[in-house]
C-alpha cells in the first residue's frame, strides 16, 4: 500500500468535524460555567461575604462541583459535548487533577491517588514557578536601567 492510498483510505474512514457547531457548543458551555461563577459571586456577596471572600468561595464551589461531576462521570460527558468549553481554567484544572486520582485510587493512597494527583499538577507548578522567577528576573533587570 502506498502513502497516497493510505491517505485516501484514512480520509474516507475519518468522520468529518462540525467545526462551527463545536465552536458554538464550546462557547455557550464555557459561558454558562462563567455565568455560574458570576451568579455564585453575587449570591455570596448578597449573603454578606466581602468581594475577596466571595471570590474564594466561588473558586472553592466551582472546584468542588467539578470534582463531584468528575467522580460521577458526568464531567467527561459534558466535555465530550462542549469540547474546549469545559477548559475554563478552574473547572478544567480541577477535572484534570481529580480524574487520574479517582482512576488510580485502587493502587492505594500514596502510590495511586497521591502520585497520580500530581501527574498533571507537577508540570503546572514547575512551569508556574519557573515563569514567575523569569518574569521577576526580567522585571528586576528592566527596572535597574
Amino acid at each position: 500500500m502506498t502513502n497516497k492510498e493510505y491517505s485516501k483510505m484514512t480520509k474516507q474512514a475519518s468522520p468529518g468535524s462540525k467545526v462551527l457547531l463545536n465552536c458554538f457548543n464550546a462557547f455557550w458551555v464555557g459561558g454558562l460555567i462563567c455565568l455560574l461563577g458570576e451568579g455564585l459571586s453575587e449570591l455570596y456577596t448578597y449573603y454578606g461575604l466581602s468581594q475577596l471572600t466571595a471570590a474564594s468561595a466561588v473558586s472553592i464551589s466551582l472546584i468542588t462541583l467539578s470534582i463531584i461531576l468528575t467522580a460521577l462521570g458526568w464531567y467527561q460527558k459534558i466535555a465530550k459535548f462542549a469540547g474546549a468549553g469545559t477548559l475554563v481554567p478552574i473547572t478544567g484544572f480541577a477535572n484534570a487533577m481529580s480524574s487520574p486520582a479517582i482512576e488510580f485510587k485502587t493502587e492505594g493512597q500514596v502510590l495511586g491517588t497521591g502520585a497520580k494527583l500530581f501527574s498533571i499538577a507537577g508540570p503546572v507548578i514547575v512551569y508556574g514557578l519557573v515563569s514567575a522567577f523569569l518574569y521577576g528576573l526580567i522585571y528586576q533587570i528592566v527596572t535597574m536601567f
